[in-house]
């Protein structure tokens, strides 16, 4: 058996697994196998490893230093599946970008010494800068929790995270296909719908499209009959139109990112300017995706998008005031030497460190699970 060095963090409203990369290299393993096999996957309880049962929580942070000028640390992502036995590389999370500067420093990646310490993180499943600033009072990080966010019962540590010049780092433009709208086939109902890239691949679609309000929660709309395998549909759909997969069976679970956007609701969370339910991993998300946040920001300052129509005509250029199944988040948009930044401020918590334990092989489940 091998021991991997591992923390394990509360990012957001995400729990991930966080390691260094080079203590992810076993030989005649690859990392995807690693993976799997630490968090107990493929089994839907995922009883033998370490992953939560849940896309929120069968996540992985690999790490590294970084040699890149500009750049501090190195921060790859991982979807670990749970009922598959395949790791998603083909997005981030912004939910788990939240823990990346907090473990930089503490490994002496970073450098510490003024009040407030910006920490400059590549995301490489998307070639995004994120630039993370965390509190260092007398050059010391203060990890203690003094910050509230939507989704979290209890205070964390915070984080102001500003993603720099988010569009098109998948697909090479905020909207893939050149259109701020796309009509789908009419196998998938012809529903008009926005593409955008920023942050991460969104399909942006009214709710009333799907015959939904838009604000129920969560548990109302994952068993409203077929609607779930429609929108997998639209997604998939979409995937193929924004050029991330050839074909509609290849689209990766956890790309493009499918959110339900409707007006404010007046019975909702107060001073929203949207209404959103988002998908992750095929059920809908407890708040919303970080990155999934930043796309709609900037979709909704977009004339002519699925989302600007639904925002209050008239409203601030900067940010977005969300209302999600877990209350209020609200994004920020400002430019830094003319260059466009979208965040969001996240909260993070240390809850153990430690090592996971590899076992030998098999790495396939027994024949009697």
């Amino acid at each position: 058996m091998r021991e991997i060095a591992a923390t394990w963090m509360r990012g957001g409203t995400s729990k991930c697994w966080v390691f260094r990369r080079d203590d992810l290299h076993v030989p005649d393993l690859s990392v995807d196998e690693v993976l799997l096999r630490i968090y107990g996957s493929p089994d839907h309880r995922q009883i033998d490893g370490v992953g939560g049962g849940t896309s929120t929580t069968s996540k992985a942070v690999i790490l590294a230093p970084s040699a890149t000028s500009g750049v501090d640390v190195e921060y790859t992502f991982a979807q670990v599946g749970i009922e598959e036995a395949k790791v998603d590389w083909g997005s981030n999370c912004g939910n788990c970008s939240a823990v990346v500067a907090s473990f930089a420093i503490r490994e002496g990646w970073v450098r510490t010494g003024t009040p407030e310490t910006a920490v400059r993180v590549l995301n490489t499943n998307t070639d995004q800068l994120i630039v993370q600033r965390v509190p260092t009072p007398g050059g010391v990080l203060d990890e203690d929790p003094s910050e509230a966010i939507p989704g979290v019962p209890f205070l964390g540590a915070p984080v102001r995270m500003g993603f720099v010049d988010p569009a098109g780092r998948s697909t090479g433009r905020l909207f893939p296909t050149g259109h701020q709208r796309d009509v789908l086939s009419e196998a998938v109902g012809g529903v008009t719908v926005t593409l955008i890239d920023a942050g991460a691949p969104v399909v942006a679609a009214n709710a009333a499209d799907f015959g939904v309000r838009g604000g129920e929660d969560i548990a109302e709309l994952d068993t409203v009959p077929g609607l779930l395998a429609r929108l997998d549909a639209v997604r998939r759909e979409a995937g193929v139109l924004m050029g991330l997969a050839p074909t509609q069976e290849s689209v990766a679970r956890a790309v493009p990112k499918l959110a339900l956007v409707s007006a404010p609701d007046p019975a909702g969370e107060e001073g929203s300017d949207l209404t959103v339910r988002m998908l992750s991993m095929g059920r809908f998300h407890p708040a919303v995706p970080v990155t999934g946040s930043v796309a709609l920001t900037l979709a909704a300052d977009a004339p002519g998008t699925v989302v600007h129509d639904l925002v209050p005509a008239g409203r601030p250029a900067t940010g977005l005031r969300l209302g999600t199944p877990a209350g209020r988040v609200s994004t920020f948009a400002e430019e830094h030497h003319g260059v466009p930044v979208v965040g969001v401020v996240r909260t993070y918590r240390r809850l153990a460190h430690g090592s996971v334990v590899l076992p030998d092989p098999p790495l396939l489940p027994s024949a009697s699970a």
